[in-house]
């Protein structure tokens, strides 16, 4: 049972510990629309913490996907989301001149909070020199997939059909990737042909180790592809080696966004706590907190009595 496997997973990933939450913290953006605000959580206690950045999906802020978040600062990370001009509280609709540039607006407010990482430390009483900055990973969900797979590599197929700009940072040294869209072509419905340019990726320069999450009832209104659409970047990139697939999971992905928002067509909570443990288990040995994590993990998934999913690797 599911239960069983959460059971599992803790054993591996380890209690949480007290988290503190500072937000909105401020960080310099001055060519900027509006002023850049991210929400910072840490552990109470411990050294040498990872970081890790969290990209919000569209419409979104600082305030959401505490079910991820928050877990993983319980478990030993630092974790900095920043809203993005996209969120419904700035409100730059699809008819704004800003929106337009808004997809290159998400990867640099990720570049300017690992610029300003003293500040980041400041926000939390006590937390400056505790962060590890040789050790960050890139992590985010739907268009905040997009956002952080930019940071591992993955690039942008320009109209004349090139390769674009080289965005990666190689302060990010992994990644989680989920529901994040695949590549672009004729499958891709005319409005997201019209106004999402980053829908057109090559992931064959992203690089970077990444975890790839998806959902097998994942229909998206973007594209003609079935589910199958989000689990691109592990299908084309050398660096993703690692897929989980949920069943039953639409976009939302059972509720990482927050439970019984609008945006979980799907409510799991089950489904929520396998997701939490299993990215655990992928930082701590993607960022060398334990290296034996991920594979005991997923030794765990794949001896569940109910499976919950799939995984795969490369």
């Amino acid at each position: 049972m599911t239960s069983l496997l959460i059971d599992a997973l803790d054993d591996i990933v380890g209690t949480g510990a007290p988290v503190v939450s500072a937000a909105p913290v401020t960080l310099s953006a001055p060519d900027r629309t509006v002023p850049l605000e991210v929400r910072v959580s840490a552990p109470t206690t411990g050294t040498n913490l990872p970081v890790v950045l969290f990209s919000h999906g569209n419409g979104w802020n600082l305030d959401g996907y505490a079910p991820l978040t928050a877990f993983w600062a319980s478990r030993g990370f630092v974790v900095i989301q920043p809203t993005h001009l996209d969120s419904r509280r700035n409100g730059f609709g699809f008819d704004s001149p800003v929106f337009p540039t808004i997809w290159t607006e998400r990867i640099a407010d990720l570049t300017r909070i690992l610029d300003q990482l003293d500040t980041v430390e400041d926000a939390i009483p006590a937390l400056a020199g505790r962060i590890d900055r040789s050790r960050i990973a890139a992590t985010g969900h739907s268009w905040g997939g997009q956002t952080a797979q930019s940071l591992l590599g993955a690039r942008i197929f320009t109209e004349a059909g090139q390769v674009g700009e080289d965005l990666s940072d190689s302060r990010v040294t992994a990644g989680i990737l989920l529901a994040a869209t695949g590549i672009g072509g004729d499958d891709l419905h005319p409005f997201a042909r019209a106004n999402f340019p980053f829908m057109r990726p090559s992931f064959q320069e992203l690089t970077t180790p990444t975890l790839v999450i998806a959902g097998d009832h994942d229909q998206s209104k973007m594209s003609s592809r079935g589910p199958d659409w989000f689990t691109d970047a592990y299908t084309y990139s050398p660096g993703a080696t690692d897929l989980l697939t949920f069943y039953g999971a639409e976009h939302a992905l059972g509720g990482i966004v927050g439970y019984e928002v609008a945006e979980t067509t799907d409510e799991n909570p089950e489904r929520v706590a396998v997701i939490q443990r299993m990215t655990t288990a992928y930082l701590q040995s993607a960022l060398h907190v334990d290296e034996n994590s991920w594979s005991a993990a997923r030794t765990a998934f794949d001896s569940s009595v109910e499976p919950i999913g799939r995984a795969d690797s490369k």
